[in-house]
């Protein structure tokens, strides 16, 4: 079963208790601390449920994003099926959510502050739902501004630096507009060995095995390869520019 079908549970979650609900419905009850509900151990729960998590708040958080700049386009909505294999069969159960999230864009931020504690301790998971929202918002021909500042502020929420937000948004730009060094999240002053350190650590955090490992679905692995495909082409760029061989 896809990872689409696995979700119903939270589908009915959503429609009794918000986005919220649909997040928390689908975990296992003793993921979070009895003592402190703010405190979340994403250990605890298993590989399935990560899945879900993952899925749900993507669904949410998209259908926030296509709203953002006041109307949801046909090529958003078909680049979304499209783009994470959403089965025929699955797809009422999947717009059943989204079409609630999508009714205004208000109450994005409660939301990306939940996810943001749910995967505090798994920043590559945050990462990666980033950058398949920026695919979202740039599946019309642009991205807007309005659309900009609410990854912005998703970004705020999921505890990134203003660095780790231009290198994610570097990323998402076309080959050849994109800044390497940016891309990479070094500085231009950084010697080679810091350099191909970075390079090397971030094809070991966006490897498809490392990140099915974390608990993503193997439905949004199309983009992580795409990421790495600009990790590396940004590191060829420096070395290029360097003369290294």
């Amino acid at each position: 079963m896809t990872i689409w079908g696995k979700i119903l549970g939270g589908a009915a979650g959503f429609a009794l208790g918000g986005p919220i609900g649909a997040i928390l419905g689908v975990m296992a009850g003793n993921a979070f601390d009895k003592r402190s509900k703010s405190k979340f151990n994403f250990s605890q729960i298993n590989q399935n449920q990560k899945q879900q998590i993952f899925t749900i708040s993507f669904i949410i958080l998209s259908a926030k994003l296509a709203k953002s700049d006041g109307k949801v386009t046909e090529d958003e909505i078909r680049a979304f099926k499209e783009k994470f294999k959403i089965p025929k069969s699955e797809i009422n159960k999947v717009g059943k959510i989204f079409n609630e999230a999508k009714k205004d864009v208000y109450g994005y931020k409660q939301i990306a502050d939940q996810v943001g504690l749910l995967f505090s301790d798994n920043k590559v998971l945050l990462e990666e739902l980033l950058n398949n929202l920026f695919y979202i918002a740039a599946s019309d021909g642009q991205i807007s501004l309005k659309e900009i500042d609410l990854l912005k502020s998703i970004s705020v929420s999921f505890k990134f630096s203003e660095k780790d937000f231009q290198r994610i948004f570097q990323m998402n730009l076309n080959n050849k507009d994109a800044d390497p060094y940016k891309l990479l999240g070094v500085n231009r002053s950084d010697d080679d060995k810091i350099i191909r350190k970075k390079w090397i650590l971030l094809n070991k955090e966006h490897h498809p095995d490392n990140l099915i490992a974390k608990g993503m679905p193997k439905e949004f692995i199309e983009q992580s390869n795409k990421e790495l495909a600009s990790i590396n082409l940004a590191y060829d760029k420096i070395k290029e520019l360097r003369g290294i061989s």
